[in-house]
């Protein structure tokens, strides 16, 4: 063997060795003994929309509350029509009335000087399970008690005057919700919600990410039973949800995959699902507008590495050992930088709309888009400001 044949066959035995040990715990599971990535079933790459908003619209949104607020992730409006309310990194649920936020509620009952204000979103990750992070909000329109998903805490409920919220649901069928997510309720008192995993709690969703483990469910409460029951498992991070209009299903988003599925309600395909789209990155949250269309906020378009990985799970997994932080390996995820993009499909499954920040210069990042008079709410896990984008 040549001297270059030598050296390359000793540089990839000391590589592998390495991403065996990692001995100096510089990757991005180092912290996750039993971490295993886990083969997504994606659809071609010629099926992901290629679609793009050349005009780079979200840049002409318009940045409020800069620095007032934290990770806002979900956008709410009481049944008056007030707000919005959001939930925020530090464990709150905030109120705007108009000319300051004001605290609303909160989900746990443990908040401490370690929830105080910190400088940026993920500042407040270590103590999540602590101060409690509510994501998904959504108001009973007829009694105006304000419903949460809280990654830690479970399914909530709080009543118009807030205050500490009361658990409704913290576990299904013997096991715990680890990283409840979104959700939405119908005029029969049921609560559709998604516990996006059953091994990462939402401080380490990065590794959850990562793994594409099919821990998740897609669960309802119903108000008068007080019963839960899961509808759909074995998921790869479910995550936001959203009834149709007239109610006969509810759409839910499935992360790993990048797709919007239906689940049947009534009729004769109640208790089935089926694909309504596949979309063009990784979605977050998604909500029904007046018309019956839904909005769903994607975290960033998919890259083809991103989508290479996802097909080849000991592929990510050797990537994920090499000593590259955290950070970076999130960055290869998304294509290089935050950009946001959102979109608006038919209930039949249609594109009708793409709306984004190619560039991330305005709207880096969105985690749900709430449609109100004419104007998108956007927020963001990720961000320190909500941007609202004007529709005419």
């Amino acid at each position: 063997m040549s001297p270059a044949g030598t050296f390359a066959g000793l540089f990839f035995l000391i590589l592998a060795l390495y991403c065996g040990i990692d001995p100096f715990k510089q990757s991005a599971i180092s912290g996750f003994p039993d971490f295993e990535a886990f083969p997504v079933d994606m659809p071609a790459w010629s099926q992901v929309p290629t679609e793009r908003d050349a005009q780079n619209l979200l840049q002409k949104s318009e940045i409020k509350f800069l620095n007032q607020i934290q990770g806002p992730e979900s956008m709410a409006f009481d049944p008056q029509g007030r707000g919005p309310y959001t939930g925020v990194a530090d464990g709150r649920v905030l109120f705007w009335n108009g000319q300051s936020w004001t605290d609303f509620a909160f989900t746990s009952p443990n908040r401490s000087e370690l929830c105080n204000p910190k400088p940026s979103p993920l500042s407040y990750l270590k103590n999540e399970h602590i101060c409690g992070r509510p994501l998904g909000l959504r108001f009973d329109k007829k009694t105006g008690d304000l419903y949460i998903a809280d990654a830690y805490f479970g399914l909530l409920k709080v009543g118009p005057e807030g205050g500490l919220a009361t658990p409704l649901a913290t576990e299904a069928e013997g096991m715990p919700l680890r990283f409840a997510n979104d959700l939405d309720i119908d005029d029969a008192g049921n609560i559709y919600f998604t516990d996006s995993s059953s091994k990462y709690q939402r401080r380490n969703f990065m590794q959850l990410v990562f793994s594409a483990e099919y821990g998740g469910r897609v669960l309802k409460y119903n108000l008068e039973t007080k019963e839960t029951t899961v509808l759909m498992r074995n998921l790869q991070f479910p995550n936001g949800v959203s009834l149709s209009k007239d109610g006969s299903f509810f759409v839910f988003c499935e992360g790993a995959i990048g797709r919007l599925r239906k689940y049947w309600l009534k009729g004769e395909k109640a208790g089935t699902s089926e694909v309504l789209a596949i979309l063009p990155g990784f979605p977050d949250n998604v909500r029904t507008n007046e018309n019956g269309d839904f909005w769903v906020a994607i975290h960033c378009r998919r890259s083809f590495y991103a989508y290479f990985c996802a097909l080849y799970p000991k592929v990510r997994k050797f990537l994920l050992k090499l000593p590259i932080p955290v950070k970076i390996q999130y960055l290869l995820q998304i294509g290089g930088k935050p950009h946001a993009v959102v979109v608006k499909y038919s209930q039949e499954g249609k594109l009708l709309q793409i709306l984004e920040d190619s560039q991330g210069k305005v709207v880096r990042a969105v985690s749900e888009v709430e449609e109100k008079d004419g104007k998108l709410w956007m927020g963001s896990v990720l961000m320190n400001f909500v941007a609202v984008y004007g529709l005419t």
